[in-house]
């Protein structure tokens, strides 16, 4: 089977990640007979420095016409990185928002799994981690308040901010239908978060997905405060399967649900539209402290890429051959720096990606 891939590196470890993920799916195709075809563009901080801005047209369309997208890490320093010091229209984090609404990509996808081999690297006490846990947090990723109407004035002396959150019934309802999809492929439950005690588009959110729970009778669907759920990650991740919520507070949510797993540098994500058409890219953020080190830990990227082989292209024994090989490796006691303790083998980035395509059968 022939793809077409879209690659953007982006910033920071960015470059070194993505080229870990390449070459883990260079295997896949090796091993099961398929042609994976790159087509590599700048978005982000590079995007600047190239052209001044950090989503380009030449970008979109070249996106559109991939069966999927890869991406690695986006921006830098916000301190010190002189992108940072330009209107916040033109700065890297601007071209993540512009390619999420060009492309259509309304859902995101975050896993959140404590593997076993790494319950010691849990922050959580061990009588939380030993339960271990395995949850999917299902994101609005085009409405609410980072889309919404946004502006900052003076009057008589007094500056103020003001953010607007709105959502529509249809943006939740699709959501909604997404999560409880994904649901009936997994543990058959879904918890809604919102702020309904609050917020009117919470209220809104909270009588959509009651609506659409109706139409999967067997999906067991609970609602959550938004306060309550980021208390209950760190008390009892494990009764979690899929979380569905809007933008904001699934950033967080799903930041949050990345720590516990003991590093970032493991969690995975995808972002669909409402065909099959994906961008995979990891949770984390691009270090800029450790790029260029060869110290980054590929593996967040390498398990988007086995979501790419499930969700867009349909190749699911592919998909579990590289999560398989990502568990053999970790079985076999190789670590990159940030999932280090004591009796396991400490390696490099480029070593990591070298092991699991080693595995990959």
């Amino acid at each position: 089977m022939n793809k077409k891939i879209a690659v953007i590196k982006g910033d920071g470890i960015g470059p070194e990640i993505v080229g870990e993920a390449m070459k883990v799916l260079d295997k896949v195709a090796q091993v099961y007979g398929h042609n994976f075809e790159y087509d590599q563009l700048l978005m982000g901080g590079c995007s600047i420095d190239a052209y001044g801005v950090p989503l380009t047209d030449e970008t979109v369309s070249r996106c559109k016409a991939a069966d999927a997208v890869l991406m690695g890490s986006i921006g830098g320093d916000t301190t010190t990185s002189p992108w940072y010091k330009l209107p916040a229209n033109l700065r890297p984090e601007a071209g993540l928002l512009g390619i999420r609404k060009a492309l259509g990509l309304f859902a995101n996808l975050r896993p959140s799994r404590l593997y076993p081999q790494l319950a010691g690297a849990c922050p959580l006490k061990e009588e939380i981690s030993s339960r271990g846990f395995d949850m999917l947090i299902m994101r609005e990723l085009t409405g609410g308040l980072y889309f919404g109407e946004r502006k900052t004035v003076e009057e008589n002396g007094v500056t103020t901010a003001v953010d607007t959150l709105t959502y529509t019934d249809g943006e939740i309802r699709r959501i909604a239908v997404k999560a409880f999809e994904v649901a009936m492929k997994r543990r058959k439950k879904v918890t809604s978060v919102d702020k309904a005690n609050v917020l009117d588009s919470s209220r809104l959110w909270r009588k959509i997905v009651t609506e659409v729970a109706a139409d999967y009778p067997e999906v067991t669907l609970e609602h959550m405060l938004v306060d309550n759920s980021a208390m209950q990650l760190v008390k009892d991740p494990a009764q979690f399967d899929v979380m569905v919520t809007e933008n904001m507070f699934g950033d967080i949510l799903s930041d949050e649900a990345s720590m516990i797993t003991g590093s970032i540098g493991m969690l995975p994500s995808a972002s669909m539209n409402e065909t099959k058409f994906g961008l995979y890219e990891p949770s984390g953020g691009s270090a800029p402290d450790i790029a260029g080190q060869n110290k980054a830990n590929p593996i967040a990227t390498i398990l988007s890429a086995a979501m790419m082989l499930r969700f867009s292209f349909d190749m699911q024994a592919e998909a579990d051959a590289v999560e398989n090989a990502v568990e053999n490796v970790l079985d076999n006691g190789f670590r990159t720096g940030d999932i280090m303790s004591d009796g396991m083998k400490c390696v490099s980035c480029s070593q990591m990606g070298d092991l699991i395509s080693a595995a990959i059968k």
